[in-house]
């Protein structure tokens, strides 16, 4: 940590253990309001936004009544980002696409169209109110249905293209979307339920659609953690190196992260076949969402929510035209393709979880609708292996795809 002076009185650095220290420091008092505050749990938001926003709030202040200024060291924020991301692609598996079956195929193509209108309503909306297009992207599924993880990827990468702003926001349009997502959802559900009398068919337990780990929790080792940690640092070496490779021969902007999540993929369905490696679900989960969390405290604290002031207007336009394109799409369209019945009005309020935030809160949204009329297993099944997998196969070439058409 080190001080010195600028034109807003003093300026205080923290280098790369400082950030991450700080970074924590704002997860745990995030922590703390979110037990105090229950609404915050409510609506699914992470302790790693709440104490991040609150970190970049009260820098707001500093800066706006001339005491000083803060600066952070975020090297290691994009390592912790791609170390997430490649744990994502750890989870996938060919078994779970064909277990869901044929609701899961019609539900994922829905999902696949919803990141493309987000992406062109984003645009679209940019162009028209005058700011950069690249913008818009970051306010249309990459923060909608990518949610935070995706919004604070995809915005470091815009920025290092030159664009101003752009991970302050891509992470305020997802903080926006969670909390739209859980205003939207269950009452959508519950006026389709109410309207078309709906009954759940099978009712099961609560228990019984509660995503269960059947794998027996090992004892995490120093053997099983190098491992693990190696394992990683080898998949990740190879999917950054084919971003690099893809980006100097095709010129297209390419976030590490995003071959080392495909990498991820193939090695993960190769292992399941040939049985390389006993991997540790448990394990790769804990790493997974540590990063995360460090990953996404790093980026909260540094926002330069001053850079919202020229925006404001342009991004609150993309973002409630984002709200109103969902309740149309679910309730017209996604609700009468998965049949009309009382699974669809659940997947209908899971999809404006997930759609507009993330899939903690599908779940959250789905398990209000639940506790009162009943849970069924379908609902369990299919949203959240799209929301927190397969959704990526469709959003990720469309962002991608604008992204280099924009740049």
């Amino acid at each position: 940590m080190n001080f010195s002076f600028d034109s807003l009185g003093v300026v205080l650095g923290f280098d790369m253990i400082g950030t991450i220290a700080m970074g924590l420091i704002s997860l745990f008092i995030g922590k703390k309001l979110k037990e105090k505050l229950t609404f915050l749990d409510r609506f699914g938001i992470p302790a790693a936004v709440i104490g991040g926003i609150l970190f970049a709030v009260v820098h707001l202040l500093v800066r706006v009544i001339h005491i000083g200024s803060i600066s952070y060291d975020t090297t290691l924020q994009t390592p912790f980002m791609v170390v997430f991301f490649t744990t994502i692609g750890l989870g996938s598996s060919i078994a779970g696409l064909k277990k869901g079956g044929k609701l899961l195929i019609v539900f994922w193509i829905l999902s696949g169209i919803m990141t493309l209108m987000q992406t062109v309503i984003g645009v679209s909306l940019a162009k028209v109110t005058g700011i950069n297009p690249l913008l818009g992207v970051m306010a249309g599924s990459v923060s909608m249905s990518g949610g935070h993880g995706s919004a604070g990827a995809f915005g470091q990468t815009i920025e290092e293209l030159g664009v101003t702003g752009g991970l302050t926001v891509a992470l305020s349009a997802a903080t926006f979307g969670l909390i739209a997502g859980g205003l939207l959802g269950s009452p959508l559900a519950v006026h389709l339920i109410k309207k078309f009398n709906l009954k759940p068919k099978d009712i099961v337990n609560k228990e019984e659609v509660q995503k269960k780990d059947n794998t027996e929790k090992k004892e995490i080792t120093l053997t099983s953690m190098m491992s693990h940690v190696s394992m990683l640092s080898i998949v990740m070496t190879i999917g950054i190196a084919l971003s690099t490779l893809l980006k100097s021969k095709l010129g297209i902007a390419l976030p590490s992260y995003v071959g080392a999540m495909f990498t991820a993929i193939i090695f993960n369905n190769l292992n399941i076949k040939f049985k390389w490696l006993d991997l540790d679900r448990n394990l790769i989960n804990i790493i997974g969402e540590t990063s995360l969390n460090i990953f996404l405290s790093m980026a909260l604290i540094s926002l330069k929510l001053w850079e919202l002031a020229a925006l404001a207007i342009p991004l609150l336009i993309i973002l409630f035209s984002q709200v109103l394109f969902m309740w149309v799409y679910t309730r017209f369209i996604v609700f009468k393709a998965m049949g009309g019945d009382y699974d669809a009005a659940v997947m209908v309020s899971g999809m404006c979880g997930s759609g507009l935030g993330a899939t903690t809160n599908a779940m959250i949204n789905m398990g209000e609708i639940s506790g009162k009329y009943g849970y069924t297993v379908n609902p369990y099944l299919i949203v959240p292996l799209t929301g927190a997998f397969l959704i990526d196969i469709f959003q990720m070439p469309v962002i991608l795809t604008a992204i280099n058409m924009f740049k």
